[in-house]
């Protein structure tokens, strides 16, 4: 699954050239910095995320992105072990400008996610394919580049590792 969303990253990266963010026909790539709470630990831990999307219209797009729940160590009840995971997305992008440099964005689509859990007692693995949602907001610091913030649902809540519930911020490049 990791190959099809890089390919994808890479085939909107190669579509061609674009003079604005939105205008119909470009494409875009970028990167956020993401939190989510693992349950397993109480606690949030920033991870990263990669994303592309072309833009059909000025107003609609898609997006495809692949989001790490890098490795979390804990020790619970006398028991060692670690979480790990990752959420991949394909989705329709609905964007509305706010003002000039603004814009509100909603996505929804299919994701899939996979989480595992380690521990000296045995391990166990979760993995889902199901729907996806995300809402955020754009702020455009030139023609090209953006900073991005958005919250999103990745399927099913999950009994260990990173929550389906991630809130990020980041950068995009419209080419």
């Amino acid at each position: 699954m990791k190959k099809l969303i890089i390919a994808t990253i890479v085939t909107a990266a190669a579509i061609g050239s674009a003079q604005a963010q939105n205008t119909p026909g470009t494409a875009y790539v970028g990167a956020s910095a993401v939190t989510a709470k693992n349950t397993t630990v109480d606690a949030h831990k920033a991870d990263g995320k990669l994303f592309g999307g072309y833009n059909v219209t000025d107003k609609l797009g898609v997006e495809a992105g692949w989001t790490n729940h890098h490795e979390t160590d804990f020790v619970r009840n006398g028991v060692r072990g670690s979480t790990e995971g990752y959420g991949t997305y394909v989705a329709a992008k609905y964007t509305m400008p706010v003002n000039e440099k603004v814009s509100a964005y909603g996505k929804l689509g299919v994701s899939h996610n996979e989480r595992k859990l380690s521990t000296n007692l045995g391990s166990a693995k979760d993995t889902d394919t199901s729907g996806y949602g995300g809402l955020g907001v754009e702020y455009k610091l030139n023609q090209n580049t953006a900073l991005v913030a958005e919250y999103e649902r990745y399927g099913k809540t999950k009994d260990y590792g990173a929550r389906a519930n991630v809130w990020s911020a980041g950068l995009k490049y419209g080419f």
